[in-house]
């Protein structure tokens, strides 16, 4: 493996932790709760009418709502930094 992609790797993992929060409030995922009119509006009533009503604990839009509204906890930043090192890895292997 190449300084390249090192470098890579690790800016992919430190850019995609720090960028995940702004990401998470720009589709609608806020500190206050679910913004009106977002795309995580539109995916709470997907949800919602899927599951008869109300959005299941545990599904994709419950835990995004938690890291919105309480941030990334330790595993979801570590999770976050794999995948990005990876997609960034990746990237640079490929130019």
């Amino acid at each position: 493996m190449g300084l390249l992609t090192v470098l890579a790797v690790a800016g992919g993992a430190t850019g995609s932790v720090a960028l995940a929060p702004v990401v998470l409030g720009a589709v609608g995922f806020t500190s206050v709760g679910i913004a009106a009119g977002s795309y995580a509006a539109s995916m709470m009533s997907a949800a919602a009418i899927a599951n008869g009503g109300g959005v299941a604990a545990g599904s994709a839009v419950a835990v995004l709502q938690s890291l919105g509204m309480a941030g990334l906890t330790t595993t979801a930043s570590a999770a976050v930094a794999g995948a990005g090192g990876t997609v960034a890895g990746l990237v640079a292997a490929l130019v």
